[in-house]
């Protein structure tokens, strides 16, 4: 059974991968494969936020039609 795709575990563990291969001390064959694995978590991420973006204007449809807006964060 696979482990179910959490997006926020995913985001700490690209932000962990990016200060490994920072500090620059891993051995290269180390280093692809943790590249490799962040570049995988990234387009598994970028999917995610791409369902939720659908959802987000499945629930913004007015009785006229879908109507979307770009999300803005209010003025204070």
């Amino acid at each position: 059974m696979s482990e179910q795709f959490v997006f926020e575990s995913a985001m700490k563990r690209i932000e962990e991968i990016v200060r490994l291969l920072e500090q620059g001390d891993a051995p290269l064959d180390q280093s692809l494969a943790l590249f490799e694995e962040g570049t995988g978590l990234i387009k598994k991420c970028s999917a995610a936020l791409d369902q939720a973006e659908q959802k987000v204007e499945m629930l913004v449809r007015t009785p006229e039609g879908p109507e979307t807006e770009p999300f803005q964060v209010p003025e204070e």
